[in-house]
């Protein structure tokens, strides 16, 4: 009899497995339920997480207790299980840096103490189920090999597997300092020729060694190391690693986020900037100069991480992560959106003041001044990427990265001309979006606010002493905040709380806003208590429900981990 599917877990209880190129979610039960293959917007191998086949699990047969870590300044995670029998480990990582066309699984089963006997069980599927898994079979090595769609598969470390209802099932018994290695390849061209486990594992950790500076803060080193994880070759980053975990239940708020946002970029690069990883900012500033060289004004909010369009969005024939449904692509290719341009200046801007800005880069800022000159005055789907209108926040984050270009990186009268369209930008939008009670509203026909306001003072648009950015604080603490969490704005009149989670990326900007003005007791607070939302392996999605204390949405979302980097750097004291 086959084993069954492991069942779905909160979302606070997944790890990540990454290499730059695609990631892996792994559960308690040590069950990987997702991996897209071979790149992150490829289609799904293992499509478990959102109803879909395709599973891959390592656990003890004894009832056991679920545990796990990650090694420190790497992906490479640890699950534990202790069982009456002993206590048993499995050290799995994808091995890094990772190949764009190869796909490398790595898992070492471990007997800590004790006696204890591992279940493996490993259901190949391809292209989200739909694809064919052809020529499955094991040679005379006990090597398994197969083509699942236009990939090939290569698993080593299985000789005992059996077919049982469509999962391949074996039993490995280990006793204390006992090893057993499972290698799991795929590729979309010819395999080469198979590299001993041990050889695998030295490769990776020596790579993770290298992959980033000594980070001394411990929060500081893990989100970067998230980050390294979700950054292709290509220096994108990609939103998250998954698609359609929803956002809300049954309320259709199910997105596609395995893409590369320009704003999340740019607030990445600013993250990696002000922690000292400067190899990720460099990727930034790479990936979003060619985007404005390419396209000007006319830039997309997202891309793959390729640098390629985002395919439209339709819905797969799953029944989706429960309360939500399943889709792939993603309609912001439509989309425009102005603060865009914005952070791109504040990003590029940062690499100029670093001395870490080429010819080109320079270019693309020339590029994304004139884009904010020519339209600044249409609407925009903005940062919360909703209707088109003119949103303040997008144009505020113009003048913050207009007011840092000419600082940085204007010659000659470039500087004053960027300047002076810094203030016409200040003052068109205090003329139409400044409440009457003096704080910034969300846009000249929306007088509500918005958490996305507390931004740009945080990036030169305007001192975080100045009274309009003083009393959008106040207002966003009066009405946004409950307890140490922030809402990013008003639905309508239900509690905040019925209408999303709260968004962590807010609570981290709250956070630096408190910091700007001294309060540093507050700013800690509200720093500690959203950090501590993302659980035993510190991943955040974008929500958080404060009542359930559960994760919402896509996992990890990076820009959550940009803004917690920020906040953990500016709060430690360092520039």
């Amino acid at each position: 009899m086959a084993p069954g599917a492991p069942p779905p877990q909160p979302l606070v209880g997944y790890a990540l497995l990454a290499d730059g190129e695609r990631g892996a979610l792994v559960g308690p039960q040590g069950e990987v339920v997702w991996l897209c293959a071979p790149r992150w917007d490829s289609d799904a191998v293992f499509s478990h997480l959102v109803g879909g086949p395709g599973w891959y699990q390592v656990c003890p047969v004894q009832t056991f207790v679920p545990g796990g870590h990650y090694e420190a300044g790497s992906l490479v995670w640890r699950s534990r299980w202790i069982t009456h029998a002993g206590i048993l480990e499995c050290r799995e990582a994808l091995a890094f840096p990772g190949d764009p066309h190869r796909t490398v699984l790595l898992r070492r089963l471990t007997a800590r103490s004790g006696r204890t006997t591992a279940r493996i069980a490993f259901e190949p599927a391809a292209g989200f189920g739909s694809g064919r898994v052809d020529r499955l079979r094991r040679d005379q090595d006990g090597v398994w090999t197969a083509d699942l769609g236009g990939l090939r598969m290569r698993w080593r470390g299985a000789r005992d597997a059996r077919m049982r209802g469509g999962v391949l099932v074996f039993e490995v018994e280990l006793t204390a300092g006992q090893e057993h290695d499972l290698v799991l390849e795929l590729s979309d061209r010819p395999l080469p020729e198979p590299v001993p486990p041990d050889e695998l594992w030295r490769a990776t950790e020596t790579a993770w060694r290298q992959a980033l500076p000594a980070l001394g803060h411990r929060d500081v080193r893990h989100a970067c190391t998230v980050l390294r994880g979700l950054t292709g070759s290509s220096g994108g980053t990609v939103a998250a690693a998954t698609t359609s975990l929803p956002e809300r239940a049954e309320q259709g708020r199910n997105y596609d986020y395995r893409y590369v946002w320009i704003r999340d970029l740019s607030y990445i690069g600013l993250a990696a900037a002000a922690a000292g990883a400067e190899e990720m900012l460099d990727g930034a500033v790479r990936f979003v100069t060619e985007r404005l060289l390419e396209h000007g004004e006319r830039l997309a909010p997202a891309y793959t991480v390729a640098g390629d369009p985002i395919p439209d969005q339709r819905q797969l024939d799953l029944p989706g992560y429960p309360g939500g449904f399943d889709l792939v692509g993603n309609t912001v290719a439509h989309q425009f959106q102005l603060d865009a341009f914005g952070e791109s200046l504040l990003l590029l801007a940062e690499a100029a003041r670093l001395d870490r800005l080429d010819g080109d880069g320079h270019r693309a800022v020339r590029l994304a001044v004139d884009a904010v000159a020519a339209r600044r005055r249409q609407p925009d789907s903005g940062i919360w990427e909703l209707e088109p209108r003119r949103w303040t926040h997008s144009r505020l984050s113009c003048v913050a990265g207009l007011r840092a270009a000419a600082g940085n990186c204007a010659l000659g009268g470039r500087a004053a001309e960027w300047a002076a369209l810094a203030d016409r930008v200040l003052a068109e939008t205090a003329a139409d979006s400044l409440h009457r009670s003096g704080r910034w509203q969300r846009a000249p026909d929306d007088p509500s606010v918005d958490a996305a306001l507390l931004l740009p003072p945080l990036r030169g648009a305007l001192p975080p002493e100045d009274p309009r950015s003083l009393a959008t604080l106040d207002a966003v603490l009066r009405d946004l905040t409950e307890g140490d969490f922030v809402y990013r704005f008003r639905h309508d009149e239900r509690p905040l709380a019925d209408a999303e989670g709260a968004f962590l990326l807010c609570g981290f900007v709250l956070a630096l806003a408190e910091h700007a003005l001294g309060r540093e007791l507050t700013a800690r607070r509200r720093y500690e208590r959203n950090r501590a939302a993302g659980g035993p392996a510190g991943l955040y999605a974008e929500e958080f429900d404060v009542a359930q204390s559960q994760l919402r949405g896509n996992l990890p979302q990076a820009f959550v981990h940009a803004l917690q980097v920020e906040a953990a750097t500016r709060l430690a004291g360092e520039p």
